[in-house]
Protein backbone atom coordinates (compact mmCIF):
# COMPACT_ATOMS: atom_id res chain seq x y z
CA UNK A 1 0.00 0.00 0.00
CA UNK A 2 1.65 3.39 -0.86
CA UNK A 3 2.24 5.71 1.98
CA UNK A 4 0.29 8.44 0.94
CA UNK A 5 -2.97 6.54 0.17
CA UNK A 6 -2.41 4.94 4.12
CA UNK A 7 -2.13 8.48 5.54
CA UNK A 8 -4.58 10.05 4.21
CA UNK A 9 -7.02 7.11 4.94
CA UNK A 10 -6.06 7.60 8.82
CA UNK A 11 -5.81 11.29 9.05
CA UNK A 12 -9.73 11.02 7.56
CA UNK A 13 -10.58 7.99 9.89
CA UNK A 14 -9.66 9.72 13.29
CA UNK A 15 -10.55 13.05 12.08
CA UNK A 16 -7.00 14.79 12.87
CA UNK A 17 -7.62 17.75 11.19
CA UNK A 18 -10.42 18.67 14.11
CA UNK A 19 -8.19 18.38 17.06
CA UNK A 20 -5.69 21.23 18.49
CA UNK A 21 -3.21 19.18 19.76
CA UNK A 22 0.89 18.94 21.31
CA UNK A 23 2.06 17.38 18.71
CA UNK A 24 2.00 16.78 14.83
CA UNK A 25 -0.90 13.81 13.71
CA UNK A 26 -0.40 11.83 11.05
CA UNK A 27 3.33 11.15 9.51
CA UNK A 28 5.87 12.65 11.33
CA UNK A 29 9.21 10.70 9.71
CA UNK A 30 9.16 9.61 6.10
CA UNK A 31 10.37 6.16 5.27
CA UNK A 32 9.58 3.81 2.51
CA UNK A 33 6.89 4.29 -0.14
CA UNK A 34 5.10 1.08 -0.07
CA UNK A 35 4.15 -0.61 3.28
CA UNK A 36 3.35 -3.75 3.31
CA UNK A 37 4.05 -4.20 7.45
CA UNK A 38 3.46 -2.08 10.31
CA UNK A 39 4.43 -2.60 13.51
CA UNK A 40 1.82 -0.75 16.38
CA UNK A 41 2.75 0.59 19.76
CA UNK A 42 1.72 3.15 22.44
CA UNK A 43 5.18 5.03 22.18
CA UNK A 44 7.64 5.36 19.75
CA UNK A 45 10.45 4.32 22.15
CA UNK A 46 13.83 2.93 21.43
CA UNK A 47 12.72 -0.59 22.78
CA UNK A 48 9.77 -0.36 19.73
CA UNK A 49 11.82 1.08 16.98
CA UNK A 50 14.37 -1.81 17.32
CA UNK A 51 11.40 -4.55 17.62
CA UNK A 52 9.74 -3.08 14.26
CA UNK A 53 13.99 -3.45 12.87
CA UNK A 54 13.97 -6.97 14.06
CA UNK A 55 10.53 -7.64 12.32
CA UNK A 56 11.17 -6.08 9.16
CA UNK A 57 8.34 -3.33 9.24
CA UNK A 58 7.96 -0.24 6.77
CA UNK A 59 6.41 1.85 9.14
CA UNK A 60 6.06 2.07 12.69
CA UNK A 61 2.27 3.49 13.67
CA UNK A 62 1.80 4.98 17.62
CA UNK A 63 0.15 7.01 19.85
CA UNK A 64 2.84 8.83 21.58
CA UNK A 65 4.60 9.76 18.85
CA UNK A 66 7.85 12.60 18.44
CA UNK A 67 8.03 16.61 18.24
CA UNK A 68 5.60 17.67 21.55
CA UNK A 69 5.26 21.23 21.67
CA UNK A 70 7.68 22.86 24.71
CA UNK A 71 10.24 20.23 24.14
CA UNK A 72 14.20 20.69 23.03
CA UNK A 73 13.66 20.35 19.57
CA UNK A 74 17.82 19.91 19.16
CA UNK A 75 18.33 16.51 17.78
CA UNK A 76 20.99 14.70 19.73
CA UNK A 77 21.28 12.04 22.42
CA UNK A 78 18.56 9.42 22.99
CA UNK A 79 16.92 11.95 19.69
CA UNK A 80 19.59 11.75 17.83
CA UNK A 81 19.34 7.58 18.39
CA UNK A 82 16.01 7.23 17.46
CA UNK A 83 15.67 8.92 14.50
CA UNK A 84 18.78 7.34 13.39
CA UNK A 85 17.70 4.23 13.45
CA UNK A 86 14.23 5.01 11.54
CA UNK A 87 16.45 6.83 8.71
CA UNK A 88 18.60 3.89 8.74
CA UNK A 89 15.97 0.99 7.73
CA UNK A 90 13.63 3.49 6.25
CA UNK A 91 11.02 3.17 8.60
CA UNK A 92 7.93 5.70 8.38
CA UNK A 93 6.68 6.92 12.19
CA UNK A 94 2.85 7.39 12.38
CA UNK A 95 1.55 8.71 14.97
CA UNK A 96 -1.99 9.92 16.18
CA UNK A 97 -2.61 11.30 19.94
CA UNK A 98 -5.41 12.92 20.56
CA UNK A 99 -7.67 11.63 17.46
CA UNK A 100 -6.78 8.42 18.81
CA UNK A 101 -7.91 8.69 22.06
CA UNK A 102 -11.25 9.93 20.91
CA UNK A 103 -12.18 7.77 18.21
CA UNK A 104 -15.91 6.70 19.17
CA UNK A 105 -14.80 2.72 18.12
CA UNK A 106 -11.15 2.36 17.94
CA UNK A 107 -9.99 5.02 20.53
CA UNK A 108 -8.61 4.07 23.64
CA UNK A 109 -11.63 5.26 25.66
CA UNK A 110 -13.86 3.07 23.46
CA UNK A 111 -11.81 0.36 23.78
CA UNK A 112 -10.88 0.86 27.66
CA UNK A 113 -14.80 0.99 27.88
CA UNK A 114 -14.84 -2.27 25.85
CA UNK A 115 -12.79 -4.43 27.87
CA UNK A 116 -14.44 -3.05 30.83
CA UNK A 117 -17.91 -3.13 30.29
CA UNK A 118 -18.57 0.32 30.67
CA UNK A 119 -21.48 1.73 28.74
CA UNK A 120 -20.84 5.21 27.04
CA UNK A 121 -23.39 7.94 27.44
CA UNK A 122 -21.35 10.85 26.75
CA UNK A 123 -18.21 13.10 26.13
CA UNK A 124 -16.88 16.12 28.55
CA UNK A 125 -13.92 17.90 28.87
CA UNK A 126 -11.48 19.62 26.50
CA UNK A 127 -12.46 18.86 22.94
CA UNK A 128 -14.73 16.06 24.37
CA UNK A 129 -11.74 13.93 24.86
CA UNK A 130 -13.35 12.59 28.29
CA UNK A 131 -16.14 9.74 28.52
CA UNK A 132 -18.82 9.28 31.05
CA UNK A 133 -21.10 6.59 31.63
CA UNK A 134 -22.73 4.08 33.67
CA UNK A 135 -21.81 0.38 34.41
CA UNK A 136 -23.93 -2.85 33.30
CA UNK A 137 -24.26 -3.24 37.19
CA UNK A 138 -23.12 -0.83 40.04
CA UNK A 139 -20.62 -1.76 42.60
CA UNK A 140 -18.63 -0.56 45.53
CA UNK A 141 -15.13 1.71 43.89
CA UNK A 142 -13.04 -1.11 45.69
CA UNK A 143 -14.83 -3.95 43.60
CA UNK A 144 -14.73 -1.51 40.11
CA UNK A 145 -10.56 -0.93 41.04
CA UNK A 146 -10.45 -4.45 40.78
CA UNK A 147 -11.94 -5.87 37.68
CA UNK A 148 -10.24 -2.89 36.29
CA UNK A 149 -7.28 -3.70 37.41
CA UNK A 150 -7.68 -7.47 36.02
CA UNK A 151 -8.61 -6.21 32.72
CA UNK A 152 -5.63 -3.83 32.47
CA UNK A 153 -3.31 -6.54 34.22
CA UNK A 154 -1.78 -4.05 36.67
CA UNK A 155 -3.27 -2.56 40.20
CA UNK A 156 -5.43 0.60 40.25
CA UNK A 157 -4.49 3.05 42.82
CA UNK A 158 -7.86 4.02 44.61
CA UNK A 159 -7.81 7.31 45.96
CA UNK A 160 -11.52 8.23 48.02
CA UNK A 161 -14.15 5.83 49.69
CA UNK A 162 -13.60 2.63 48.72
CA UNK A 163 -17.19 1.51 50.05
CA UNK A 164 -18.92 4.03 47.69
CA UNK A 165 -21.27 2.24 45.77
CA UNK A 166 -20.89 3.29 42.07
CA UNK A 167 -23.09 3.38 39.15
CA UNK A 168 -22.10 6.61 36.85
CA UNK A 169 -18.43 6.98 35.92
CA UNK A 170 -15.99 9.36 34.21
CA UNK A 171 -13.23 7.95 32.12
CA UNK A 172 -10.33 9.43 30.71
CA UNK A 173 -7.04 7.28 29.01
CA UNK A 174 -4.00 8.55 29.91
CA UNK A 175 -2.66 11.97 31.47
CA UNK A 176 -6.36 13.30 31.72
CA UNK A 177 -6.35 14.08 35.77
CA UNK A 178 -7.04 17.67 35.06
CA UNK A 179 -10.73 16.34 34.16
CA UNK A 180 -11.66 15.37 37.40
CA UNK A 181 -13.43 18.45 38.91
CA UNK A 182 -15.57 18.34 35.72
CA UNK A 183 -16.37 14.94 36.65
CA UNK A 184 -17.23 15.44 39.77
CA UNK A 185 -19.81 18.44 38.99
CA UNK A 186 -21.23 16.10 36.31
CA UNK A 187 -22.49 13.90 39.58
CA UNK A 188 -20.57 11.02 38.58
CA UNK A 189 -19.97 8.51 40.74
CA UNK A 190 -16.23 7.90 40.30
CA UNK A 191 -13.39 8.96 38.05
CA UNK A 192 -11.17 6.87 36.05
CA UNK A 193 -8.01 7.93 34.13
CA UNK A 194 -4.19 7.01 33.76
CA UNK A 195 -2.76 8.85 35.84
CA UNK A 196 -3.16 10.91 39.03
CA UNK A 197 -1.95 14.14 40.68
CA UNK A 198 -1.28 15.44 44.09
CA UNK A 199 -4.27 17.97 44.06
CA UNK A 200 -6.77 14.66 43.09
CA UNK A 201 -6.40 13.13 46.35
CA UNK A 202 -7.84 15.90 48.31
CA UNK A 203 -10.58 16.65 45.67
CA UNK A 204 -11.38 12.53 46.01
CA UNK A 205 -11.11 12.71 49.64
CA UNK A 206 -13.28 16.42 50.09
CA UNK A 207 -15.80 15.83 47.73
CA UNK A 208 -16.64 11.61 48.55
CA UNK A 209 -16.02 10.94 44.55
CA UNK A 210 -13.45 8.09 44.48
CA UNK A 211 -10.00 8.63 41.87
CA UNK A 212 -8.95 5.35 40.00
CA UNK A 213 -5.22 5.47 38.77
CA UNK A 214 -5.14 3.16 35.85
CA UNK A 215 -1.52 3.42 34.35
CA UNK A 216 -1.30 5.48 31.70
CA UNK A 217 0.31 3.23 29.41
CA UNK A 218 -1.85 0.56 30.46
CA UNK A 219 -5.04 2.51 29.73
CA UNK A 220 -4.06 3.42 25.82
CA UNK A 221 -2.68 0.32 24.86
CA UNK A 222 -6.03 -0.39 23.60
CA UNK A 223 -6.13 2.22 20.54
CA UNK A 224 -2.87 1.15 18.68
CA UNK A 225 -3.94 -2.49 18.93
CA UNK A 226 -7.65 -2.09 17.64
CA UNK A 227 -5.94 0.35 14.94
CA UNK A 228 -3.55 -2.45 13.72
CA UNK A 229 -6.52 -4.51 13.77
CA UNK A 230 -8.62 -2.55 11.55
CA UNK A 231 -6.04 -1.79 9.06
CA UNK A 232 -5.47 -5.74 9.37
CA UNK A 233 -8.68 -6.27 8.14
CA UNK A 234 -9.59 -3.58 5.55
CA UNK A 235 -6.14 -3.67 3.61
CA UNK A 236 -4.51 -7.11 4.35
CA UNK A 237 -1.50 -5.57 5.78
CA UNK A 238 0.62 -7.57 7.96
CA UNK A 239 0.56 -5.39 11.38
CA UNK A 240 1.25 -6.66 14.89
CA UNK A 241 0.61 -4.68 18.21
CA UNK A 242 4.05 -4.81 20.20
CA UNK A 243 3.90 -4.19 24.04
CA UNK A 244 6.82 -2.52 25.43
CA UNK A 245 6.25 -3.04 29.05
CA UNK A 246 5.69 0.27 31.08
CA UNK A 247 4.66 -0.01 34.94
CA UNK A 248 3.36 4.08 34.40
Amino acid sequence: MKREELTRYLDELLEAARFRDYCPNGLQVEGKPEIGRIVAGVTASQALLDAAVAAGADAVLVHHGWFWKGEDGRVTGFRKQRLATLLRHDINLIAYHLPLDAHPELGNNAQWAQGCGFVPEGRFGDQDIAWHGRLAEPCTAAALAARVGQALGRPVQLVGPAERLVGRIGWCSGGAQGYFEQAVALGLDAYLSGEISEQNTHLARETGVPYLACGHHATERGGARALADHLAERFGLDCRFIDIDNPV
